[in-house]
């Protein structure tokens, strides 16, 4: 079960409000199309629309792969019912898995071992705060890379889900230009009504990475970028990383 999109996107919005500096003060409030609308102190307004990356160029799974993928859906769902045995927390987490395979054996242990560090890390914290928080690889059983925990008071239903869990890209850059495109073509047609003084569009991935092995960061920061929007990020959740492509 997902919480209702907008409850997310709240979540997400004060994520990247947290993590990029430059953000504009002012009122952020739910909007639609765009998503959100900044009330800045000068009285002018911002509009900021949200998008997950969608991998159109996704790459093709071998079988074994997708038997993995089952092991690992199913320690997060065990993982999430037992955290909520003991916890009022909705919270959102993301499970980044790594390339050493989890047997079948296992993967009731490794939910156990998973709880009980999620637990540890949202300790004393209040389900009516805003927080983030990052279990690295060093501290988690082998087959786990990282794991991303987010809370918002907004949130009345968990979402815990595997990173990359629409597949990974064989053409990142390509996927980019076409995310921007799909939200100019909205801009142009429905945002522009409002007439807000400023447009940003908000790319969000849940970890930056390709079925190529090379430095995506650098890849992209490579590429030049073209938008209606007056600004365009994209979002790496796992790593709360920026990059700034117009």
């Amino acid at each position: 079960m997902q919480p209702d999109k907008k409850q997310l996107e709240i979540l997400l919005i004060n994520y990247f409000r947290e993590c990029y500096n430059k953000f504009p003060k002012g009122k952020l409030a739910p909007s639609e199309s765009p998503d959100f609308i900044v009330k800045m102190r000068s009285r002018r307004e911002l509009g900021i629309e949200l998008t997950r990356l969608n991998p159109v160029n996704k790459a093709d799974l071998a079988e074994e792969k997708l038997a993995q993928i089952r092991i690992w859906d199913e320690i997060i769902s065990f993982s999430c019912e037992l955290f909520e045995q003991h916890s009022a927390l909705k919270l959102f987490v993301k499970f980044l898995f790594s390339e050493d395979t989890i047997v079948e054996e296992s993967k009731i242990a490794v939910a156990v071992q998973t709880t009980n560090l999620i637990r540890s890390s949202v300790k004393n914290k209040k389900k009516e705060s805003f927080f983030r928080e990052n279990i690295p690889s060093e501290f988690l059983p082998k087959g786990l890379k990282e794991i991303l925990i987010v809370n918002h008071p907004v949130m009345e239903i968990s979402a815990w889900e595997r990173a990359n869990n629409l597949g990974v890209s064989n053409d990142m850059i390509d996927d980019i230009r076409r995310a921007i495109h799909k939200k100019d073509e909205k801009l142009l047609r429905l945002y522009q009504k409002q007439r807000l003084n400023f447009y940003w569009l908000l790319i969000f991935t849940d970890r930056l990475r390709g079925a190529t092995k090379f430095n995506l960061g650098q890849k992209i920061m490579n590429n030049e970028f073209y938008s209606e929007f007056q600004h365009v990020f994209l979002f790496d959740l796992i790593k709360s990383k920026i990059f700034q492509l117009v």
